[in-house]
């Protein structure tokens, strides 16, 4: 469970600095799927007028066990203040946030 609280945290923080964009308050919703029944894992997507894109899943891994957690597969996509678009693909499993992208500095 702290596994999964790790990765949830980094994640939100992410989101939290790539989203920031000033015309974000003028944004709207273009499409949202979500599917969550609470059981086994989760998936769910958006898109938003600004050109933001997301999408993620999530999948129980050794249910029952001590070491029980999600491991998360997504991307997501926006247009930066100077109109470049960032993408970023990520993982989020037993190995940590694992993300993914052209802006992004390599180990």
């Amino acid at each position: 469970m702290k596994f999964f609280t790790a990765c949830a945290f980094a994640v939100c923080a992410l989101l939290l600095v790539s989203f920031t964009n000033a015309n974000d308050s003028d944004a709207t919703v273009l499409r949202y799927d979500n599917d969550n029944i609470g059981v086994d894992g989760y998936k769910y997507a958006f898109e938003t007028s600004d050109g933001t894109q997301r999408q993620e899943a999530g999948q129980l891994i050794n249910a029952g066990e001590e070491n029980e957690a999600i491991a998360v597969k997504g991307s997501y996509s926006y247009t930066g203040p100077d109109g470049q678009v960032f993408s970023v693909s990520y993982v989020a499993d037993e190995n940590g946030f694992q993300p993914e992208g052209a802006h992004i500095p390599k180990a």
